[in-house]
């Protein structure tokens, strides 16, 4: 005959948020007992809150292999496209609006904003369709990449490269330097270029987008009423950023990235305002 000491018995698991609570339940994760006030339903079982604010914060943290924040959609890429569209339906009910936000390089030292608001208008419908079809195919590939803010900054200073180059590239008293222009293109290039960039840096065969830019160079160089100043200034831009952010050192991404965006967009504007004083 065998006897117990209730003393000695195992008193009932209490939550550790609420000693005063019996819970039966455990996390699946660090296995401590959690009471109906700290579970966490999942995929997996149940959590404790501790372990469901730690799971959603290396969430948050999740980063690209250059160095962005993981995103599921181009949201950034829709905006973008969203705008063009937009402006040019502006551009076909009012055509004054091109005079106002066209790039046109006599203008530029007192309309500064013209660098960047050329490359949401276009000349037609077929302009805009191919230049919003290649944002969609580059933007779709790039932005989960890059990042959004990455991403942004690449599409931005691109167009503000093109624009330079057409204004470094053009001449007073010619008629280049009274030319309106206007397009992505110059955006979409230095997309183009990121392109490249990401695809060397991930050890990637790259001769498809290399057989690509060498069309459009050909076209950019051979076609009518086609600015291959303001598509070069884009490519060049463009990758130089990538390149940037693709051999930032890790650890240091975004603080390389950071300091990388800024010091191109300084050289652009210092350009521009160098090409203003002696124009």
């Amino acid at each position: 005959m065998t006897s117990t000491n209730p003393s000695t018995e195992q008193a009932p698991p209490v939550c550790p948020r609420h000693p005063e609570t019996v819970a039966y339940v455990r996390c699946q994760r660090c296995d401590r007992p959690a009471c109906p006030a700290c579970q966490v339903p999942s995929s997996v079982g149940v959590h404790c809150v501790d372990c469901a604010r730690q799971s959603q914060a290396g969430r948050r943290q999740a980063r690209t292999l250059l160095g962005g924040a993981v995103v599921s959609d181009a949201v950034i890429t829709k905006v973008l496209i969203g705008l063009c569209v937009v402006a040019y339906a502006l551009e076909v009910f009012a055509p004054a609006l091109d005079s106002w936000l066209a790039f046109v390089p006599v203008a530029a030292a007192y309309e500064p904003w013209r660098f960047l608001t050329t490359a949401f208008l276009h000349a037609n419908y077929m302009h805009l369709g191919f230049n919003m079809w290649a944002l969609w195919v580059l933007g779709g590939a790039l932005e989960p990449v890059l990042g959004r803010w990455r991403f942004t900054a690449v599409y931005l200073l691109s167009a503000l490269g093109g624009s330079t180059a057409i204004y470094w590239l053009s001449w007073p008293d010619t008629n280049s330097w009274v030319t309106m222009t206007v397009g992505a293109s110059g955006a979409v290039f230095g997309l183009f270029s990121t392109m490249f960039v990401v695809q060397r840096r991930f050890g990637r065969d790259t001769s498809g987008i290399v057989a690509l830019l060498a069309v459009n160079a050909v076209i950019s160089f051979l076609g009518a009423n086609i600015s291959w100043q303001g598509h070069l200034g884009g490519l060049v831009v463009g990758g130089i950023i990538a390149a940037v952010y693709a051999w930032a050192p890790r650890g240091k991404r975004k603080a390389v990235g950071i300091a990388g965006t800024a010091a191109v967009l300084a050289v652009l504007v210092g350009l521009n305002v160098a090409r203003a004083l002696i124009a």
